[in-house]
């Protein structure tokens, strides 16, 4: 019976090999909906060792598994294909996947400047080596382990990796243009003007050659600049020369040009087209906003909010506004706090504007006309290249405007650094990046790439002392933020804090219901605010120079002396003035009289009906000023600003201000401001306190004891207190 049992188990064996898998092998396996086309032996590297294509040699494409996986996708760009041996699609479209793979695994990236006819598949010019490009498989039969920890959940599935991190999903068509057509945009951003500018003619599957030199049927029209793939080659070149003696392929750097561009995401479907605000719940916010690169403007909301409800009716005609625009969207936060919690969602309503997964708050007023002001300013974010002439046009417009100089030498590194910036800028400036001469001879521009902001046609430079600061988002950030108001904005419950607090400022209190008064009193505004700065420009410079001369003339004194450590101490001052720690700063502003009316008659006591006025307002110290020195009331005259600032900045000050708070909570503040800035001072008074409190309470019993009515003081030979008898019934002479 054993031969009989033996035969029927190869028999069984023998029908395992032969018959599908059934669907429900993997538990979590199935076949996608819009999967088309699959998988082949040879792209599984089964008995295959090399194939043919173009008459050159190539390898298998890399099989993953557990085992290798994280160490081979670690370092460059991987697009790997996940898929199962018994599923259908993924059988149809191994022959297209192979072939691809070898169209491009033999392709000449320098596009014939290599030394022979054909590129060397082992050197840093071949298609891996220049572009650090790779093709890999998965197969999630033998490696279920890895395709589940890759969250896999249909066949085939193509990801794209760099450095490690998973970047995106291909979801195009799987055909051969489509692959095409995904690859050429990829190494387009990884050698910005590589690609051929109409694009690449690829061989049908299953071919076993191409013509390189071949166009395709119907151009790209991709925007491409083949001056700058053959510079960038020619550079690729020299450095592939430095390392032609290392047997590994070198890791090529992304060089762009002056025409770099970011490149063009693909149209999608048109954003909002009901004009209404979609209910978000974790997986659609997921799927719409976190993994999709459509700006969406979002709000974060309660029902039983006051603010919330308020804000409803707005909300949605604002909806509405941007029908074919705009992406908006709602989330309730009582019904998915995880997902507020995740969005840092700390108060109610918060709204944040989302693009390409990262995010800004709105902080501005709620109206209707500023929730459009800022949505249409945040449609239009993208840096754009600037002419002269362009750039005039704009200063006409525009009261702040960063600029960002670049050359040839410039690279795709320092342009992404770049668009990391326009999402923190909505609503308060525009960025535009130029290579104009005219514009470098304009503002003296001799080292690139540069940063300035231009407010009203005066320039400001963010001083980069390396290329990495320049990359530097944070600290690029927080420059301008300290400059991005306009010289004299209009304060506003937004910019209040950022206007008033840690400065001067000298706040014009005007009538836009007057209107050429009002544009009067603003232009001198200007005017004052510009000649302070240049006062004060030329005051530091001056200070500056006498510290320069200061240490030169202790170099040159211990020059003739011969001291050697007068010298080293001489030679090792530091000069670390600045001109923002130079002086206290001094901030210009205006401000509707008419509709801050009750605020200013409360603070300030002023009533703009009876006329415009000027405040040089302290908020650090609750104090402000608006008398000049003769006893006149400031007004929005440049002589009278400027005779009154002086006398207000200097140390102490030279005229008597007046408090925005009254006098009881003057002391609790001035109290607190002790403490705050003398604080070894303010503890030592404060055990003082205790001490002398402790010692009083603590003698208060013997005090009490000795004026009682067995102890007595004797006065002038009287006995009793103050000359009272002992029991109380005498009299005092």
């Amino acid at each position: 019976m054993r031969p009989v049992w033996l035969a029927w188990a190869l028999a069984l064996a023998a029908g395992s090999f032969a018959e599908p898998a059934p669907p429900g092998d993997r538990k979590d396996a199935k076949i996608a909906a819009d999967a088309v086309q699959g998988e082949s032996s040879a792209a599984s590297g089964e008995g295959v060792e090399y194939t043919l294509f173009n008459g050159q040699k190539v390898p298998p494409i890399e099989e993953l598994t557990m085992a290798n996986f994280e160490t081979s996708v670690k370092n460059g760009n991987w697009w790997i294909k996940m898929y199962s041996p018994y599923c259908g699609h993924c059988k149809a479209v191994a022959p297209l996947w192979q072939t691809i793979y070898e169209f491009y695994y033999t392709s000449d990236p320098l596009q014939g400047r290599t030394k022979s006819d054909k590129p060397d598949l082992d050197s840093p010019n071949s298609f891996h080596g220049y572009y650090d490009f790779h093709f890999g498989t998965v197969n999630c039969i033998t490696s279920g382990d890895l395709c589940d920890k890759l969250e896999i959940k249909a066949y085939p599935t193509f990801n794209l990796y760099k450095n490690g991190e998973f970047v995106e999903k291909f979801v195009g068509a799987k055909d051969m243009q489509g692959f095409s057509k995904y690859l050429e945009e990829k190494l387009e951003g990884i050698k910005p003007g590589s690609r051929p500018l109409e694009g690449v003619k690829v061989p049908k599957a299953g071919a076993k050659g191409t013509d390189a030199d071949a166009t395709p049927d119907v151009s790209e029209a991709k925007d491409k600049n083949p001056a700058a793939g053959a510079a960038a080659g020619e550079k690729h070149n020299e450095k592939a020369k430095e390392a032609a003696t290392s047997s590994s392929a070198v890791t090529p750097s992304e060089t762009a040009k002056s025409s770099w561009k970011k490149p063009t995401p693909k149209k999608g479907p048109t954003p909002n087209p009901n004009g209404i605000s979609v209910e978000l719940v974790p997986e659609s916010f997921q799927k719409l906003v976190t993994n999709a690169q459509a700006p969406w403007f979002i709000k974060f909301y309660v029902p039983w909010c006051p603010h919330c409800k308020h804000l409803g009716p707005v909300w949605s005609q604002m909806a509405k506004e941007m029908e074919g625009k705009l992406n908006v969207g709602e989330v309730n936060c009582e019904a998915t706090p995880r997902l507020c919690k995740e969005a840092h969602v700390n108060a109610y309503p918060t709204i944040y504007f989302f693009r390409g997964g990262e995010r800004v708050e709105y902080s501005g007023l709620r109206g209707l006309g500023d929730l459009i002001s800022y949505t249409s300013k945040a449609l239009d974010s993208d840096v754009k290249q600037v002419s002269a002439a362009e750039f005039k046009e704009m200063e006409e417009t525009e009261e702040v405007i960063f600029v960002y100089f670049f050359d040839h030498a410039t690279t795709s590194e320092d342009f992404v650094a770049l668009d990391r910036l326009t999402l923190s800028l909505i609503g308060h400036a525009k960025i535009v990046k130029t290579d104009d001469p005219i514009m470098a001879n304009r503002f003296r521009i001799s080292t690139w790439p540069r940063l300035l902001v231009s407010r009203d046609g005066r320039p400001s430079f963010y001083n980069a002392l390396s290329p990495q600061d320049m990359r530097d988002f944070r600290k690029v950030l927080q420059w301008m933020q300290s400059v991005w108001q306009p010289l004299v904005p209009e304060l506003t419950a937004t910019n209040a804090k950022d206007i008033l607090n840690g400065h001067y400022a000298v706040l014009g209190i005007l009538d836009r219901s007057r209107p050429d008064e009002f544009l009067q009193s603003r232009r001198e505004l200007k005017n004052a605010a510009l000649e302070w700065m240049d006062k004060q420009t030329q005051l530091y410079q001056l200070e500056r120079q006498e510290l320069r001369d200061s240490k030169q003339l202790r170099i040159e004194e211990a020059e003739d002396r011969d001291d050697q450590r007068a010298l080293r101490q001489a030679k090792s001052m530091v000069i670390s003035i600045t001109e923002d720690s130079f002086r206290k700063g001094v901030h210009f502003a205006f401000v509707d009289g008419v509709f801050w009316e009750r605020w200013l008659r409360s603070t300030y006591g002023i009533d703009v009906t009876k006329g415009e006025r000027v405040i040089i307002n302290d908020e650090d110290n609750r104090r402000y000023w608006d008398l000049t020195d003769t006893g006149n009331y400031i007004v929005p005259s440049r002589t009278s600003i400027l005779e009154t600032l002086p006398r207000v900045v200097s140390n102490p000050p030279r005229l008597t201000p007046k408090s925005t708070i009254g006098a009881f909570e003057n002391v609790i503040f001035q109290i607190r401001n002790f403490g705050t800035y003398h604080p070894i001072l303010s503890i030592i008074v404060l055990i003082g306190a205790v001490v002398v409190l402790f010692t009083v309470m603590k003698n208060g019993s013997r005090i009490k004891q000795f004026g009682g009515s067995n102890g007595y003081i004797r006065l002038d030979g009287k006995e009793g207190l103050l000359g009272h008898g002992a029991n109380g019934g005498g009299k005092a002479d």
